[in-house]
């Protein structure tokens, strides 16, 4: 897989280097001489010396070649711009773009790029596993970053036991898809009880995944 990396920074480089184990080939962009240098010193990356926001340095990085474009940068605009030429002037499939201003994710997804990531939500997501609630003890993304999928025990003060699916009002969009008792799989139907310990596997939304959660276990998340 080619993969073409706009930024700099000790991110640019771990990422290289996550994706040289992967057999990935890299190129890099970046604007700062100094920093090309080390980074060429440092990885077996090909590097562009030039702002990615002109094409002809993306052309320089032979970017109609890529498979992939991740743009960085500390800068939003320059990120999203980066994506749109990648995609519109040469054709690459898959752009993603690093988000500062978490505002700007849906802005970025609705103008085209593939995949826009917040470290502002990324963060949050790792501190909402780590909030002491014992009860919820898993948290993954899938669809890139659209559906929120959750491992949720029932603890003995849960406001849903004895409850068969059908008594509860789920908020929408939210599925309980498994339920792991005694480590055994159910798949659950609408006359399925819920009982003390049950493990449940979660699918929610993004928006709505502190609201069902709070259904699940009474406690704020």
């Amino acid at each position: 897989m080619d993969t073409l990396i706009v930024g700099g920074g000790k991110i640019v480089y771990f990422l290289a280097k996550a994706f040289f184990s992967k057999g990935y080939n890299v190129t890099i962009i970046n604007r700062k001489k100094e920093e090309c240098s080390r980074l060429a010193r440092q990885l077996k990356a090909t590097i562009v010396f030039g702002n990615a926001t002109d094409p002809q340095i993306l052309k320089d990085a032979q970017t109609y070649s890529m498979d992939a474009v991740l743009a960085v940068t500390p800068n939003d605009e320059d990120n999203l711009v980066i994506c749109q030429l990648a995609k519109l002037n040469f054709g690459v499939k898959r752009t993603l773009a690093l988000v500062n201003d978490p505002d700007n994710e849906q802005v970025f997804q609705h103008l085209g790029v593939t995949t826009a990531f917040s470290t502002t939500h990324i963060i949050s997501s790792l501190i909402e596993q780590r909030t002491g609630l014992e009860e919820i003890v898993g948290l993954f993304s899938v669809a890139e970053g659209k559906v929120n999928v959750t491992e949720v025990i029932l603890s003995d003060d849960s406001p849903v036991l004895d409850k068969s699916l059908m008594e509860l009002e789920l908020p929408n969009d939210a599925l309980i898809a498994c339920i792991l008792r005694d480590d055994k799989p159910i798949i659950p139907r609408g006359v399925t009880k819920l009982n003390v310990k049950d493990r449940l596997l979660l699918i929610t939304m993004p928006e709505n995944h502190g609201q069902v959660l709070k259904f699940l276990t009474g406690s704020e998340v």
